[in-house]
This record gives C-alpha cells, structure tokens and sequence, in this order.
C-alpha cells in the first residue's frame, strides 16, 4: 500500500464517486456515508504521506511512474514534495469538512456529491502530478464540474454586488447562479489556453520527447522563450488564483456557490493557480521569474489593497469573505514575487492558512443562510445572542483572517512580509500591511453588525445554533487554524527544506544577497 500511496489518494473520491453514481438516487443517507467515507480515506491517506515523508531528504518522494501515452512522452507520474504535503492535508481537511457541511441538502445529493468528488480527485492530483500533461489534465478536471455546481446548485436568487460599478449590474440584470457559473467557466477555459501554450513551449523548446517535469526543469531554454512563456502560465494559472484584473469571476462564483462547493473554490482551487505559478512558472523558467517578479509583486499589490477595500463596501457575507479571499491570494502572489526564502514558505502557509479560514467563513455563512435566509449583515445584528456558535467560530475565522497572533494567518503573514523586506521593493510590505490593516476594519466591523449589535429582528426569533453533525467541520477548521498558529513548525517542517533546496536549484542566481541561510 505504501509505495502507492498517492495513487490510491487520487483513487479514493473517484472510487467513492463510482459507487455513488451506482447508488439508487432516493437512498440519501447512504449516498452521504459513502461521499464522507471516500473524503475521510483521503484525508487519512494524506496524513499518512505526511509521516511517510522525510522532510531531511526534501525534495520529490514516494513516487510512481505508470505509462499512459510512451510515444509521447507521457507517464502517470506521481510524487509529493514538502508543499504538497501540505497542501494535501489542506485538500483533505476541506474536502472531509465540505461533505459533512453538505449533508443537509436534500436536492439531486447524488449528482451533487459524484461532482464534488471528481473535483476533488483533480484537485489531488494536481498536488502530486510530476507530468506536465497530467498535470493540465487533472487541473482541467478540477476546474470543469465548478460549471454544473454552481449552475445547478447555486443560490437561485439574483446575487448583485455593491460597489462603484453596481449600477451597471442593475442596469444590465446581471447576477444569479446562471451568469456566475458561465463568466467562471469562460475565464478559466481562457485562462487553461495560455496555460497549454506554455506547456506546449516548454514539452517543443526542451527536446527531451518527454511531459516529465524534473526533465523539463533542467532544460536550458533562451531567456526570450522563458520571459513570455511565464507569462503565458502566469496569465493562465493566474485567473485562477484571482490575480487582478482577472479576479471577477471569483466573487461571482462565491456569492452563488453552494457551502461546500465555496469552501472547495476558495479553500484549494484558487491555490491550484498559485502554486501553478511557483511550481511550474517559476521553478521551471526562473530568468522569466525573475523578468517578471516586479510585476507580479506590483499587480499582487494591487490584489492585496484593492481587495480589502472593495471588502470593505460589501453588504452581503459572501461577497466579503469573496473579496477577502482576492486580497489573501494577493499576499500568496506577493510572497511568490519576493523570490526569497521567507516569502515562498509564507506564500505556501498562507496557501494553506487562507484555505482552512476560509472554508470554515462559508461553512458558517451557510448555517446563517440556511436558518436566517439572508446574508446581509444589515439584517442580522446581535446574532451572537442566538446562534453563539457561529459567532465564536466567526470570531476565530475573523481574527486569522486580519494576522492576529497564534492563529495561521499571522504566521503566513509575517512571513511573506519579511520575505518582502528582504527583497530589493520593501515598500510591498508597507503595501501588505496596510491591506491588514484595512482586512482588520471590515473583519471587525462585520463581527459587531452582525453578532455582537443590536438584537435580531422579530423574524430571526427562532434562530438556533449549529447541533450535532453540523460541529464537525466547525471544530476541525477551527481547530486546525489554532493547532497551525500556535504549533507554525507543524508545516514550515515539510515546507521550509523544500523552500530552500528550490530556491538553490532554480533561484539561487537570481535572490538577493543575505537570503539564503
């Protein structure tokens, strides 16, 4: 079992999802049960790959080569690496939380939870792909169900935002679940163009014969080829991970998603498109990287300051922990930018700090819709009264979200902040930190509005607490942001020796003097 191991963590939700489609479609429990079995195996075999992994020895491990396609030069080739161990325990700890969140609704579960697990499949296999054609492969069938999750689950009432250009919603009755699900899957299918040029470029320009990606990384390719090719994958992978100006889609899709599949599009699939730009982008090109960097710091800037403020004017729960999420990918791209040890292990933390506080805001935005049936935050006001739960785990997601200390926000932050002073544009790190700052405005604002105000209105009277099964997924992301705050070794163990051997193979020419230890 062991020496395939990350084979049958691909295999699990798939085989899950198999059984599901197999399952008469009133049999409502069972098709639960199975979905939360099949993320439950992932997630252990991820914690198993967590003890397996020898973070002394960096670099790839537990790998396996099955061939697919050999006159191409196309192999399933699996390996994990110190940040996809951690980003495979994200992927689990979300995925497992998603189901349990999930297992209220009560329309079409069946087709709902056989979509939600192959994209879930993708999104592992993305993590331990080392084929550069597997990779777009699986990242294809991660990205592609989002289309049919939101279009057919989604909120089913108009979504409109506030903001300087709400007029031109209301003008044109743009909004709801159909035009969130089309504009997502328009601009990431763009996005997936540039990302194929890219590979192409590098699978043709190497000469190898070969998608294996620690082959295609030691090929020299001309500085010219590098420096457009990464912005092919950065333009590609970057629409993901909701660079600006290609972020518009992200608010969007939150705002209509259902709970899990928000917790899923927020929590990992937006990291698929950073870590798209770090592990192939800039490992792979790195005179290109190094072209670019000021503009990827600049441009991630921008992410970081624009995306708190348009936060900040947010009247409904999901399109602020939407932008919110646009401002953390920002410091993700940020600490990318720095090309400095510090920045790339915050980069990952925060990957993985952003993920589990995020899945858990819209684990709790979805009790609040489902018992108060509005998001406004006008409309709540003292909710912490009734619903005291929600108002203690929102407090929790709250405080990491603005860096607070001993959660794992703080962490990732403060890393990729000196990460960026290290750098030779220490003003990104003004930048970040007055993007905090506004982040702790509208975290705190929202809190008192919405729990800790006036009481509610006559029509929330009945409101009550999560109960039961609802407390799982609260108390395993609430727990895990606090265990990863208080105990930052538990990761930056796996991340760090992988950061470092990285940056002396790819980087080491191009960081600043006094980076490295």
């Amino acid at each position: 079992m062991t020496e395939h191991i990350l084979s049958l963590i691909v295999a699990a939700p798939m085989v899950a999802a198999l059984v599901v489609m197999m399952l008469p479609p009133k049999q409502h429990t069972l098709i639960r049960l199975v979905s939360a079995l099949g993320a439950f195996l992932s997630l252990l075999g991820s914690l198993y790959v967590a003890q397996l992994y020898n973070p002394q020895a960096s670099g790839f491990q537990l790998s396996e080569v099955y061939p697919l396609v050999p006159q191409l030069g196309i192999d399933l080739r699996l390996a994990v690496d110190g940040w996809g161990v951690s980003l495979l325990i994200l992927t689990g700890v979300i995925i497992f939380a998603g189901v349990l969140a999930s297992f209220g609704l009560a329309d079409r579960p069946k087709e709902f939870f056989v979509l939600l697990l192959v994209l879930v499949a993708g999104v592992f296999g993305v993590f331990v792909a080392q084929d550069l054609f597997v990779f777009f492969l699986f990242y294809e069938i991660a990205v592609l169900p989002m289309y049919l999750l939101i279009g057919i689950w989604g909120s089913s009432h108009k979504v409109t935002e506030a903001g300087p250009l709400r007029f031109v919603w209301k003008w044109f009755d743009i909004g709801g679940r159909e035009y969130a699900a089309m504009k997502l899957t328009l601009m990431l299918l763009v996005g997936s163009a540039f990302i194929l040029v890219g590979l192409l470029a590098l699978y043709f320009s190497s000469g190898a014969g070969t998608f294996d990606m620690a082959v295609l990384a030691k090929a020299h390719y001309p500085k010219s080829l590098q420096i457009w090719t990464f912005v092919m994958f950065w333009l590609g992978f970057g629409s993901l991970a909701g660079v600006f100006p290609f972020h518009t889609w992200s608010p969007d899709g939150h705002a209509s998603a259902p709970t899990a599949v928000s917790m899923l599009h927020a929590g990992v699939l937006m990291k698929l498109g950073a870590f798209g730009v770090m592990r192939i982008g800039m490992m792979m090109l790195p005179d290109g990287a190094q072209f670019w960097a000021p503009i990827v710091g600049g441009v991630a800037v921008v992410n970081v300051v624009y995306g708190a403020m348009s936060a900040l004017s947010q009247k409904d729960l999901k399109y602020i922990i939407a932008y919110s999420s646009v401002s953390h990918m920002g410091v993700v791209m940020l600490g990318a930018a720095t090309l400095t040890q510090s920045g790339w292990n915050g980069a990952v933390y925060q990957m993985f700090a952003h993920g589990i506080m995020t899945g858990l805001f819209f684990a709790l935005v979805g009790h609040i819709y489902e018992r108060a049936h509005s998001r406004e935050v006008a409309k709540m006001g003292g909710f912490a009264t009734v619903m005291p739960g929600v108002a203690a785990f929102f407090t929790l997601a709250g405080l990491s979200s603005l860096g607070l200390p001993g959660t794992a926000g703080f962490v990732a932050e403060f890393l990729v902040f000196a990460g960026g002073w290290q750098s030779p544009r220490p003003w990104w790190s003004i930048c970040g930190v007055i993007g905090a700052f506004v982040t702790a405005v509208y975290v705190l604002r929202v809190s008192r509005a919405g729990f800790v105000g006036d009481g509610p209105s006559d029509n929330f009277d009945d409101l009550r607490d999560v109960r039961k099964i609802e407390w799982a997924p609260l108390w395993i992301l609430g727990g895990t942001l606090l265990l990863c705050g208080i105990w930052p070794r538990l990761l930056l163990d796996f991340i760090d020796p992988t950061t470092t051997n990285y940056l002396r193979m790819a980087l080491g020419s191009v960081l600043p003097v006094g980076v490295l230890p």
